[in-house]
């Protein structure tokens, strides 16, 4: 990029020159492309330093993500002739790719204000442009000014703005630009981690040997205090099954700085997998993350992921990809670049993976109301993409109830961010995406919805056609005026499995951890024993699931009856017959589903 150099006019304002050259605001009769109220939580304490530099976003439209989407339901859809038939990553980019015109309008636009082709990097597709800049020339090309705002009760920073405007001829051709008006923060489930057992509700059976379901499963009693892999496999039928086929592969996710650490690993395998000794997972780092092993640095997410998603399924190759985003910075450092939420970074580098794993889980989320809906959007579309490549995605649904994502109800914020401060149930995002599969929580056996399961309808996404009657019977039997006002008919999540009192290794101890963030990665190494029965039989992968889910596969599940998910002052949503925004359709029956994925 030609160097940039501050410099004071004769007139005494402030300019800047590119290779010696004046540049005066070419933005004056930009048009607003996005704006939001200030924050709740969030406090600008002054402007934002003009040397520090943003990595700026540029989201071009996606002419023919409508034919992309047709063709994902299409090849989701167990009753359709297309069923598994995914498409290539040559196929996918062609339909998410921008017309001509946009990139060219955008590529002169970005020239005028000094960016070479040299100082632009693009998505496989080209619907993203990547650029980083002084803040000085993010807000003039933006016809904005950057402030530093902090979050008050983190104290996290972020250099942001409440609105910014493109020129009359580029607004058409851009969706978004962000960092901007984003201020969401990613964070991993309320995890909540102990060294001793968890008191057992009072009706609940651990004097017995063994537990005897309805539907004939033997459980080992000593279950409902302590949950290891073998509970799950007995659970949820799947004692026996041996993976087989080499093609099959599964991926967690990892953010913030939490590391997957292998001594903890091979402690949880001597323990719960002893055939799996001396086994690991490929580490892949994402734009810059780590995988410390420094045993103080273990993460309790990353290592609760990994080893029961990965012990559920060895041989099964595994994949941990640690991914960079949103560290703690100093804004007046200028070579320190403030940067998007990390699920963005993430899917430019999977989506150029020609051979992604098949079964990917993510126990991170946002409050929906954070996230810009454009944001959202094309953080889903993202998603999208990845499920008509014949990946399966699991993200946890949330641990607050139906509240802000705080565990504890008597902390939680339910007030809208739209001005008018209404008191309104928060969802999460990526669970609310209906292009992901969304895993609720249960506890004990029989299982039941644990309180915190998060759950409940999207403000920003309309109801898939694959949860109309589903949802719709929900709400049908929702007595009239039941939470008016506080939700939207767009529904999560979609299944559940348990999510409390799993046994893991921490920092070369055992103990009990719970949290959706269990449920995402347990219900996903289930999918990806699927996935194996399927490459087995010389049968596409999965895919995205929820069209098998809500029809086909629906007898294949088990429905939860019993617990709420309280949060805002209210009791929440109840488990009920049939769908229910706090245990979806239910947990899994791998035995029965097996048998479904292989019709």
């Amino acid at each position: 990029m030609a160097y940039l150099v501050l410099h004071f006019c004769i007139t005494i304002t402030l300019c800047l020159t590119v290779g010696g050259s004046l540049l005066r605001p070419k933005n004056s009769t930009g048009i607003v492309k996005e704006s939001v109220l200030p924050p709740p939580g969030w406090v600008r304490s002054r402007d934002a330093p003009l040397d520090h530099i943003l990595e700026l976003r540029i989201g071009l439209p996606q002419l023919n993500f409508h034919i992309l989407e047709q063709h994902l339901y299409e090849i989701s859809d167990p009753e359709h002739e297309r069923y598994g038939m995914h498409l290539s990553k040559e196929e996918v980019e062609e339909l998410v790719a921008p017309s001509e015109e946009s990139i060219n309008v955008v590529d002169k636009w970005l020239a005028s204000h000094g960016l070479t082709q040299h100082d632009v990097s693009r998505s496989p597709a080209k619907d993203w442009v990547i650029v980083k800049v002084p803040v000085g020339v993010a807000g003039e090309m933006l016809g904005t000014s950057f402030g530093l705002w902090t979050h008050k009760a983190s104290g996290q920073t972020a250099v942001r703005t409440l609105k910014y405007s493109l020129p009359v001829d580029v607004h058409g051709h851009v969706e978004l630009v962000q960092p901007t008006t984003m201020f969401s923060r990613t964070t991993g489930q309320k995890t909540t981690f102990r060294w001793s057992n968890q008191q057992a509700h009072e009706d609940v059976d651990t004097e017995s040997s063994q537990i005897t379901l309805p539907n004939g499963i033997m459980v080992d009693a000593s279950c409902n205090q302590t949950v290891t892999i073998n509970c799950l496999k007995q659970l949820y039928n799947a004692v026996g099954f041996a993976p087989k086929s080499k093609q099959n592969k599964i991926g967690i996710t990892g953010y913030l700085g939490q590391f997957a650490n292998i001594a903890d690993l091979q402690l949880f395998y001597a323990d719960q997998r002893p055939d799996a000794l001396n086994s690991s997972f490929q580490f892949i780092s994402v734009n810059g993350g780590q995988n410390s092993q420094n045993i103080s640095q273990a993460g309790g997410e990353a290592n609760l992921d990994t080893q029961f998603a990965f012990g559920l399924t060895f041989p099964t190759p595994a994949t941990f990809y640690s991914t960079a985003g949103m560290p703690p910075f100093t804004p007046d450092i200028g070579t320190t670049t403030d940067s998007n939420e990390p699920y963005t970074t993430w899917l430019d580098f999977i989506l150029s993976h020609p051979n992604p794993p098949q079964t990917i889980s993510t126990s991170y989320a946002d409050d929906e109301q954070t996230v810009p809906e454009t944001f959202a959007r094309r953080a889903c579309s993202g998603f999208a993409q990845l499920g008509a490549r014949g990946v399966s995605l699991m993200f946890s649904s949330g641990d607050g109830g139906v509240g802000d994502g705080d565990p504890d109800p008597a902390t939680q914020q339910c007030f809208s961010n739209d001005g008018r401060n209404a008191t309104r149930f928060i969802p999460g995002f990526p669970a609310s995406c209906p292009f992901v599969t969304a895993v609720g929580g249960t506890i004990f056996i029989p299982e039941r919805a644990v309180s915190f399961s998060g759950g409940g309808f999207s403000n920003f996404f309309a109801r898939p056609q694959y949860q109309d009657q589903a949802v719709q019977t929900f709400l049908r039997s929702l007595p009239k005026g039941t939470y008016a006002g506080l939700f939207n008919p767009s529904a999560f999540p979609d299944v559940s499995a348990l999510a409390d009192n799993f046994k893991i290794f921490f920092r070369g101890r055992s103990g009990l951890i719970g949290g959706t963030s269990a449920a995402s990665p347990a219900f996903a190494g289930f999918v990806s024993l699927l996935n194996d029965a399927r490459l087995s039989r010389g049968l596409p992968p999965l895919g995205f699931l929820n069209p098998f889910l809500y029809s086909r596969g629906l007898t294949g599940l088990t429905d939860i009856t019993v617990g709420s998910n309280p949060g805002c002052g209210t009791p929440g949503f109840n488990a009920t017959k049939g769908w229910d925004p706090v245990t979806g359709l239910g947990t899994p029956n791998f035995g029965k589903l097996k048998e479904l994925v292989l019709l």
